[in-house]
């Protein structure tokens, strides 16, 4: 079992003769535009919760290396030449494609429903550092 560093309240639950009160603390995550309520470790025991990957990230790691592949293999002889046959604009597909050059515990965590809250393709796609250890303090991997 991991222990986390951050302190957070723990779960009360108080009576009086008016009724019972349960305050869990919570926190807010951001997945794809939406929040997600993610509730704390109880009594020290933490149930791994599976998150399903965001769609739109899951999609384009996946394009990404089915993108590359195709030009490794000399289907299509340049980003130009793939944009034409997909119908996509080329500066589109250099974006997406720039998707392969994440750190590999980055992509595991997105696969995975455990990026950090708020990290969308947009971010993902607008700069990116070549260093992987720029890459994690960029997008907010610990």
């Amino acid at each position: 079992m991991s222990q986390d560093n951050t302190a957070q309240p723990a779960p009360t639950i108080t009576g009086d003769a008016d009724g019972l009160s349960i305050r869990i603390p919570m926190k807010f995550k951001r997945r794809g535009g939406r929040r997600e309520l993610v509730a704390p470790a109880v009594l020290g025991v933490q149930e791994p919760v599976e998150r399903p990957a965001q769609e739109a990230l899951a999609v384009a790691l996946a394009r990404a290396h089915l993108w590359l592949g195709l030009i490794e293999s000399g289907k299509h002889l340049s980003i130009s030449r793939l944009a034409a046959a997909i119908g996509a604009d080329r500066s589109y597909v250099s974006r997406i494609m720039r998707l392969t050059l994440l750190a590999p515990d980055i992509v595991e965590a997105i696969l995975a429903g455990d990026e950090p809250s708020g990290l969308t393709l947009a971010k993902l796609v607008g700069k990116l550092p070549m260093m992987w250890e720029e890459q994690r303090k960029a997008f907010g991997f610990g």
